[in-house]
């Protein structure tokens, strides 16, 4: 079980490698038309923990020696796909404007279509789903919740500043603003 979930880290992190790739392609071609962008500081930081948590999942399950519990691992394992899904959904409604990092096309108007008609960050809610789920479909308690906790802390800070400079120049609040922006129901209205 734990080389299953070793090859499934590994076809996550490749996927990593190939978003990553599109983003520096799509990069490219924003800042070409003029596009600037924020967050760079943070992104750091982001890009650091996103590193690290391939890593600290592998070595949890590794050092640990606990074996992985199929009724966890299934649901989890269900959990992490449809997060993929979800990734795949808000890539796929961006094109070209979809980036890990917060670049800025002045102007330009916000997506309100795809998974954006329900929510403000669908590809962020894949990122906290991913966090919990990816480590404990191995059994990697700790990282879920290290990870969990830490990529909490860097969301609020992204979403913080990304939503302030597509207000800015992309009129994001009077488009986006009536959306939730992770869970896709309202409380309390």
């Amino acid at each position: 079980m734990v080389t299953a979930y070793l090859v499934f880290l590994g076809l996550l992190a490749a996927e990593r490698v190939f978003e990553l790739a599109l983003s520096r392609r799509n990069a490219a071609r924003a800042f070409e038309r003029g596009a600037f962008e924020i967050g760079q500081a943070h992104y750091r930081w982001m890009r650091l923990l996103h590193t690290a948590f391939f890593a600290s999942c592998a070595l949890e399950v590794l050092v640990s020696g606990r074996e992985i519990d199929l009724r966890l691992a299934i649901p989890m394992l269900a959990l992490a796909l449809a997060a993929q899904g979800l990734r795949y959904w808000a890539i796929a409604t961006l094109g070209e404007r979809w980036n890990v990092r917060v670049i800025v096309m002045p102007g330009q108007p916000v997506e309100t279509g795809g998974p954006y008609r329900w929510l403000r960050h669908p590809n962020y809610l894949a990122v906290v789903i991913e966090g919990f789920a990816v480590p404990l479909a191995g059994g990697a308690w700790l990282t879920a919740i290290a990870f969990t906790a830490l990529d909490a802390w860097l969301l609020c800070v992204r979403i913080r500043a990304e939503e302030r400079a597509l207000t800015q120049h992309c009129e994001f609040e009077r488009k986006l603003g009536d959306r939730p922006r992770l869970v896709p129901i309202r409380v309390g209205r």
